[in-house]
């Protein structure tokens, strides 16, 4: 397990319970009530340190190498349904962005999102998780494929932001985020967006247009990152944590502005912490929000839609 800066503390008692254990396996000492007192301060540390996280620590905790992305999650969902698609039938097959057909349950979904990298070589594999703009077409052709067939949409959202690259832009980037964001609109089925990482800027839009949009208790969702809005504001990155503050990009600053239907709560430290449990609670949020919106016509869902993004920023005085 790595830890954060400000986890050291819940580490340093982690490593002294898992000495007094050895000790106690290892001699005939009875350390069971000086492992109970560690035990009793490493949950008492948890609760203090995870309960009051600052905007900057909940970016930190969205970026953790142990938090589990995109295919973690659709592989734990579907298991073995998941069928991959790939290719946009123009340029090739983004491997920053994937997609393809899975079921929760009985149910059939067409699963898209970022996917990033475990390691230098992956990671380099994945672009980071920053897709092209044959990333954001595929993405689309395989909406319309599950528009053609009646099948729901669900996104993933985990970038750090599309690539910014020269290649990216010759290629329209741009338009490729922007006709995304216009068809999902209009998308004649359900479209559930989960943002379980880093929701940055139009990299994220382009797949975020949802008739319910959530996000994970320690995933963020804004229009920069905070190192990027701190070397613009203060010509350097030093002011990241201010700007993680200003920016409220946490899910319940997105929450309060109406940015996100709702959030889904992670397991105490973090999603890493306890995968299972993170894997059990998006795919029921998933499921529960189908739920509401399959009833609906074409022409309620994508009105309905339609008025939720109208309303956003709207100011009544």
């Amino acid at each position: 397990m790595e830890y954060l800066e400000f986890e050291l503390p819940i580490k340093e008692l982690e490593d002294q319970l898992q000495k007094c254990r050895v000790i106690g396996e290892e001699s005939d000492v009875d350390v069971t009530e000086t492992c109970s007192q560690i035990e009793k301060k490493l949950k008492e540390a948890q609760k203090d340190i995870y309960k009051n996280l600052s905007p900057w620590q909940r970016v930190q905790l969205s970026r953790h190498p142990n938090r589990p992305y995109t295919l973690d999650h659709i592989k734990a969902i579907c298991g073995d349904s998941f069928l991959e698609l790939h290719g946009d039938r123009n340029i090739k097959d983004d491997k920053a962005m994937i997609g393809g057909l899975g079921k929760i349950g009985d149910q059939s979904f067409m699963f898209i999102g970022q996917q990033k990298g475990y390691n230098t070589k992956t990671r380099q594999y994945r672009n980071f998780g920053m897709a092209n703009p044959e990333g954001y077409r595929k993405a689309l052709r395989l909406m319309k494929s599950a528009e053609k067939f009646g099948i729901p949409v669900v996104t993933l959202i985990d970038t750090p932001g599309a690539y910014p690259g020269l290649e990216a832009e010759e290629r329209g980037q741009g338009e490729a985020i922007a006709r995304n964001i216009l068809e999902m609109t209009r998308l004649k089925v359900p479209i559930i967006t989960v943002v379980i990482g880093e929701g940055a800027s139009g990299g994220a839009l382009g797949i975020g247009v949802g008739d319910k949009v959530l996000m994970l208790e320690n995933s963020w969702y804004s229009v920069i990152s905070p190192e990027n809005c701190s070397s613009i504001l203060w010509r350097s990155w030093e002011y990241k944590e201010q700007a993680a503050e200003a920016l409220k990009l946490t899910a319940t600053d997105a929450m309060k502005i109406k940015v996100v239907d709702g959030v889904i709560k992670e397991p105490l430290g973090g999603a890493h912490r306890d995968r299972e449990k993170t894997f059990l609670a998006v795919s029921n949020a998933i499921v529960k929000s189908y739920g509401a919106l399959k009833n609906l016509s074409p022409t309620d869902l994508i009105s309905q839609r339609m008025e939720k993004y109208a309303n956003m920023g709207v100011y009544k005085g």
